[in-house]
């Protein structure tokens, strides 16, 4: 394995556990941003370059930022002023460790059901052949999920607006 796709993955981690870790929430979803950029930089790194755009894309373009405006919209940057920790860490690290237990046992009980002999096809599909599906077959459910996402966004913006309306 190369050096870069370490330094992505420690990217992708080191974003997705300060998401989790970080108390401010706009400071959570800029890191949750940095984690998706490092997963769709892992992903061009690996020669997925259409999973790689998709989450450029998607992820990046359309979604962690819709994350950021609603937060900042709905005024829910404010750091709770009780303890956001359960008083009894045990019962979390039990929970852990058993869904850990669960994803390492899949993991290792999973096997590739080829024939002996065989190896696995290259798909023939390219990025072209994708895009051209989406602007052509499946442009409705494009278009579908980009009016959700601008919806949600007014739907932020209208929220924002009776709050403040209403602390006069």
């Amino acid at each position: 394995m190369s050096f870069v796709l370490y330094i992505l993955a420690a990217l992708t981690v080191a974003g997705g556990l300060a998401a989790v870790l970080l108390k401010n929430t706009v400071h959570c979803a800029l890191a949750l941003t940095v984690a998706f950029a490092g997963l769709a930089l892992l992903f061009l790194e690996l020669d997925a370059q259409f999973a790689g755009f998709a989450q450029i894309l998607i992820y990046i373009g359309a979604v962690a930022i819709l994350v950021v405006f609603a937060i900042l919209l709905t005024r829910g940057s404010e750091t709770p002023k009780g303890s956001a920790y359960s008083h009894s860490p045990l019962v979390g690290l039990v929970i852990a460790a058993c869904v850990f237990a669960v994803l390492g046992w899949a993991v290792l009980h999973s096997t590739a059901q080829l024939p002996p002999g065989t190896t696995s096809a290259t798909p023939t599909v390219t990025v072209a052949d994708i895009g051209n599906a989406l602007m052509t077959r499946y442009v409705l459910p494009l278009e579908i999920v980009a009016l959700l996402l601008t919806a949600a966004l007014i739907g932020a913006v209208i929220v924002a607006m009776h709050e403040k309306e209403g602390s006069r």
